[in-house]
């Protein structure tokens, strides 16, 4: 039976910590992330660099597919296609996600990025889903 993690859960994501984003929101096919955006995470032309965006589309895919798992089961990104709408250059980035359709071992979702409520990106998203234990390891509790 799939189990939504607890509310404000500290979920061990390194790499989210590293760049400042953080699920502010979660439920069954749903999540909200959001970053607040840094000098650290701007690239040679003082823009904000893709990839954090790319990451929090990633993460928030993730997120909204994580409850609606089997408790033996993970999801890995297989397929992530973005469109950048326009640059950020500070303010705070909102990503919301979505799944579209799951089926046993596939799910597809998308992601609407804002910065302070102005839209700059869209994602959409292929997900395996797989047994914890074929792939060696542990579903995160």
């Amino acid at each position: 039976m799939p189990k939504p993690l607890p509310p404000d859960s500290e979920i061990f994501h390194p790499f989210a910590q590293l760049i400042g984003l953080s699920v502010s929101g979660q439920d069954a096919g749903r999540s909200r992330c959001v970053l607040s955006v840094d000098p650290k995470l701007l690239n040679p032309h003082r823009v904000l660099h893709g990839g954090v965006i790319f990451s929090m589309a990633d993460t928030g895919m993730g997120a909204a597919l994580y409850p609606c798992l089997e408790d033996d089961e993970l999801c890995a990104t297989v397929d992530i296609k973005i469109a950048y709408f326009g640059a950020v250059t500070s303010g705070l980035l909102t990503c919301d996600s979505k799944l579209l359709h799951k089926t046993r071992r596939l799910a597809f979702l998308d992601s609407d990025v804002t910065n302070d409520g102005r839209p700059v990106a869209k994602a959409m998203g292929t997900f395996s889903i797989f047994k914890a234990s074929s792939a060696g390891l542990a579903r995160a509790s």
